[in-house]
């Protein structure tokens, strides 16, 4: 059986060897744009003051013991203050919140002006109206290149009745609905 992917000699020369170093950090990441993804906010409590950032790498780690993990700049001014917490809570965004993931993703504002949310049991901020959440304690953290990766332990997570919403995704470098890539399988 032939394979669909495109696996001449001149197709993987592009990413084979020495090649790897010469990538240039734009067509990386405009080629990893196509690979859809959830839009979530990590958020904590500094005191009783409420930060956070928009995230886009987020994924399930492990499911016993219950593992997430996200990736964070290293430069970034918000998580070094969600980590000296030793905590964080993960809110993925439903499609009806791209102006929160905005928001969230711009430096030097309010992040929370106008924001509705909640406290967990252990003192992580939960948006209203959001697909899911997750609370955690930070379990492990790894530097990699540019990026943290952050591993958190779940404690406590939304009910099943809770997600009645449809995901904001990010795809190509914009935001995208469930309808948008199924109107585009059509």
């Amino acid at each position: 059986m032939e394979s669909a992917l495109n696996t001449t000699p001149a197709a993987l020369a592009s990413v084979s060897g020495d090649a790897v170093d010469a990538i240039d950090p734009r067509a990386f990441r405009n080629t990893l744009g196509h690979y859809a993804s959830g839009i979530t906010i990590i958020g904590g409590l500094e005191g009783d003051e409420p930060v956070g950032f928009t995230c886009q790498s987020f994924y399930s780690v492990s499911t016993e013991p219950p593992l997430v993990s996200f990736s964070v700049m290293v430069n970034s001014t918000t998580y070094p203050r969600i980590r000296e917490t030793g905590k964080f809570s993960v809110n993925v965004l439903s499609h009806e919140q791209h102006e929160i993931s905005n928001q969230f993703a711009r430096k030097g504002t309010d992040k929370w002006a106008g924001i509705d949310w909640a406290a967990t049991a252990n003192r992580n901020p939960v948006i209203a109206d959001t697909l899911m959440w997750l609370d955690c304690d930070i379990w492990a953290e790894y530097e990699a290149g540019d990026h943290y990766i952050v591993i958190g332990r779940v404690n406590e997570m939304s009910s099943a009745d809770w997600h009645t919403r449809q995901p904001l995704l990010y795809f190509k470098g914009q935001y995208r609905h469930l309808r948008d890539v199924e109107a585009a399988a059509s």
